[in-house]
């Protein structure tokens, strides 16, 4: 056998997205040779884009005789894969949905080499020595319940050149009965989970997002986020990302003793447990939260990375909450603030104050922006598709802040309304009358913006006429 000495650790892109190729640093003498196959810290600094992946098995695959020809099979996690002992002649096809479905890639193994294989990407070898051990860890345990996807070995259409013909090599007959290209069922992308899916963002969560098999809406009565069975509800390692729009969202009541557990059940012990499991399977965890983490008091806009100072039980829990979500190796915490969406809200409650003749008393010493619910979900998806940095990222209406007061008048104007009819008042002179317990409120909402990738930019007006009219 003839391995390649003294290369240094280097990775190679290939026709197939995510599938790289890696030559690995093997150091031998006399009495045989050494190599780090999977060294994480080393392939960072080398600036190998790799996913830590967590792999969570180790499996050989012994080879007697030259020829041994596996596949092609792919699998709904990720692989890591090279060689002990021998050398092969790997061949790799894209059976993802998408456009690259059908692309192929070929290459030979020897244990200077191994090949990232991403969740999807079909898997074949055929060796070219005797004796040879394959080996590969993956990031999930087998299960005959898993999503499996296959292509015959001799499918005309990919056409792999294989060293050996598959004429001349033993095949086994499940291998022999896959379908040809034309006939795979491509395999689904990971699934998605959105809790909170009746909300007012799960509903535009949903309208964005569409209807698909691999995308799961669950409602309170679908999945309990509190229930000490959470870890065992869904086979987790299924799923790349949680979009968690589940929360207790009742400002006021939550400083109520009875709001105050539902909101510390909600916003914290819920988004512990979600925390936990995506941490635990490698899922990335989208989490939405407030502006009232912070008490208002600063001169400018907050941003992302500005300091925690809640007023109120909600803000204290959403605060707590944003605390764990952080802990997550892949995650996104999305900042926002007066979320408007389908549904009861102040916009709509505006203009029907304003059709109705009722010349309406409106806040004008808090300010912040207008945040629609389908531009969070808009983003959101974006997040997802195009891979923006993980962290906290301030997601809010854009153009310039406003107060209450200010939007009200909006809605006035936009519905051919005088918005002379409003009149503004002070926070204090606003609830005075309040019969219950009022929640403290952060006068300044506004939140930077700058360095928010993939924001969508739409004016307020276009975006208050089109909620006014629905």
């Amino acid at each position: 056998m003839s391995i390649a000495f003294g290369k240094g650790l280097s990775a190679r892109e290939t026709p197939i997205p995510g599938l790289v190729v890696l030559d690995l640093p093997v150091h031998g003498d006399a009495r045989g040779w050494f190599k780090e196959n999977w060294q994480r810290e080393k392939m960072t600094a080398a600036g190998i884009d790799l996913p830590d992946f967590g792999p969570v098995q180790n499996n050989i695959s012994f080879n007697d005789a030259v020829g041994t020809t596996r596949g092609i099979h792919a699998e709904p996690w990720d692989k890591y894969v090279s060689v002990a002992t021998g050398r092969i002649f790997g061949a790799w096809v894209d059976l993802r949905e998408g456009e690259t479905f059908g692309a192929v890639f070929t290459a030979e193994l020897d244990p200077s080499t191994a090949i990232f294989v991403p969740r999807g990407v079909g898997n074949s070898y055929q060796t070219l020595e005797p004796d040879t051990a394959y080996t590969y860890l993956v990031n999930d345990h087998w299960s005959p319940d898993a999503t499996y996807t296959f292509l015959n070995l001799a499918d005309e259409t990919v056409a792999v050149e294989w060293p050996i013909p598959l004429a001349e090599v033993e095949i086994s007959a499940k291998d022999k009965n896959h379908p040809r290209l034309a006939d795979v069922v491509p395999m689904p992308p990971s699934k998605i989970l959105v809790t909170g899916a009746n909300g007012q963002l799960g509903r535009a969560l949903r309208a964005e997002f569409g209807e698909h098999p691999w995308i799961e809406y669950a409602a309170r009565d679908d999945l309990d986020l509190t229930s000490p069975d959470l870890d065992s509800a869904r086979r987790w390692r299924e799923y790349g990302a949680i979009i968690n729009a589940a929360a207790y969202t009742k400002v006021d009541l939550a400083e109520t003793e009875s709001g105050r557990e539902e909101a510390w059940a909600a916003n914290v012990t819920a988004v512990a447990a979600l925390a936990r499991i995506a941490s635990a399977n490698g899922i990335t965890l989208v989490h939405v939260s407030s502006d009232y983490v912070f008490d208002g008091t600063k001169s400018g806009a907050y941003a992302p990375q500005d300091a925690l100072s809640p007023l109120g039980v909600y803000g204290q829990t959403k605060a707590a909450g944003d605390a764990i979500v952080s802990t997550v190796p892949r995650h996104y915490i999305i900042r926002t603030s007066w979320v408007i969406g389908d549904g009861p809200n102040f916009v709509r409650t505006m203009a029907s104050l304003a059709e109705r003749g009722i010349d309406p008393r409106v806040v004008n010493d808090q300010t912040g922006r207008l945040t629609f619910t389908d531009d969070i979900a808009a983003t959101i998806h974006r997040f997802l598709d195009e891979g923006a940095p993980y962290g906290v990222h301030n997601v809010t209406g854009t153009g310039d802040s406003m107060t209450w007061y200010d939007v009200a008048r909006a809605v006035f104007k936009v519905t051919g309304h005088d918005p002379d009819r409003i009149t503004g008042v002070s926070t204090e002179e606003y609830f005075a009358q309040a019969s219950g317990v009022v929640a403290p409120r952060p006068r300044n909402s506004v939140l930077d913006l700058s360095g928010t990738p993939h924001l969508r930019d739409t004016p307020v007006t276009q975006k208050l006429a089109a909620y006014t009219s629905a």
